[in-house]
């Protein structure tokens, strides 16, 4: 009966320890290249994203002066990088493929 309770236990560990991982996965050079490509074409999101959030962080105002610059170099920061990426894909730069900017696409948190 000990042993029974003590195995139960062990397992139910182990399966609350797998419920609550996060998910990994690797990058590769297929993946640098989709991020890349997608933060070339989205980077001038960046721009309406930064006055909105600035807007509903701050007020209107701030959001159309200091959102819009915030915006204008956020998209160039983004799409600099999608070009850098898009470009050097085949090889891990930086080490494993990590992205050179975070997050990874201008739609994550």
């Amino acid at each position: 009966m000990q042993k029974t309770i003590k195995v139960l236990f062990v397992v139910c560990v182990v399966l609350a320890m797998v419920g609550v991982a996060s998910q990994c996965y690797a990058q590769d050079p297929a993946k640098k290249l989709g991020r890349g490509l997608a933060n070339v074409l989205t980077g001038w999101v960046e721009l309406p994203k930064n006055i909105y959030e600035t807007s509903v962080e701050e007020n209107m105002l701030t959001g159309i002066t200091m959102g819009l610059a915030k915006g204008v170099g956020m998209t160039i920061v983004r799409t600099g990088a999608g070009v850098y990426e898009a470009v050097t894909f085949p090889f891990p730069i930086p080490e494993d493929y990590k992205p050179v900017l975070e997050p990874e696409f201008v739609f994550s948190e």
